[in-house]
């Protein structure tokens, strides 16, 4: 008779299990689904609206924003000032930018956004929020052990790099707006916006190569 291994169960459990879709994911994709079957709503606009919050609404929004700063002293200072008047020069503004702060990266500062009660975050600048930033893992760590979290993105800080933490709500939401790379001078907002991340202007990033992304 073959023998039961409860451990070895478990474990095969778990396994399976952690490539399913989160609950939320399943339920969205299961109203989705009706949604079509009912003939409420065509498959191709859905797709076209994820589409578009990705590619158009997505990062780039946040990318011409972070170029036109570093290219016009006036427009920075607005943008630091009160961000969310300053992207309106972009028509950007929305629900979720209303009260929007950029905050400056520098040598010495580097700042991480984080949201530890849901999910709040800019989308209209930045599309939608990638899946680790909506992690309770995420949203936990990043407060405790900013500079661990950091460090598992690629991002290893000197002591003398002071780490800010912003804690984002549905009235506060943040920008970070990175340092501008060296060799960059002379090229074009286009040009600037090409290299500039959604990682960045969350601040999970902070070196960024002269290669568009």
């Amino acid at each position: 008779m073959p023998s039961f291994d409860t451990k070895k169960i478990g474990e095969i459990h778990r396994e399976l299990h952690s490539h399913l879709p989160s609950d939320p994911a399943l339920r969205v994709k299961a109203l989705e689904s009706l949604l079509v079957e009912k003939g409420l709503v065509a498959q191709e606009s859905i797709d076209n609206w994820i589409e578009m919050y990705a590619e158009r609404i997505g990062p780039k929004r946040g990318a011409q924003v972070i170029a036109r700063a570093w290219c016009d002293p006036d427009y920075y200072a607005r943008l630091m000032e009160d961000a969310g008047q300053a992207i309106k020069d972009f028509g950007y503004e929305g629900h979720a930018t209303e009260h929007l702060k950029a905050v400056q990266n520098t040598a010495f500062v580097h700042n991480l956004v984080v949201c530890t009660l849901c999910s709040c975050y800019p989308f209209s600048v930045l599309g939608m929020s990638p899946i680790w930033y909506r992690s309770a893992a995420y949203r936990a760590r990043a407060v405790k052990e900013p500079r661990a979290v950091l460090a598992e993105f690629g991002v290893t800080l000197p002591e003398a790099v002071k780490v800010r933490v912003w804690d984002s709500t549905a009235e506060l939401r943040y920008l970070v707006v990175p340092e501008r790379p060296r060799g960059t001078e002379g090229w074009s907002e286009a040009q600037l916006a090409a290299i500039i991340t959604r990682d960045s202007m969350i601040g999970t990033q902070r070196d960024l190569s002269l290669e568009p992304a």
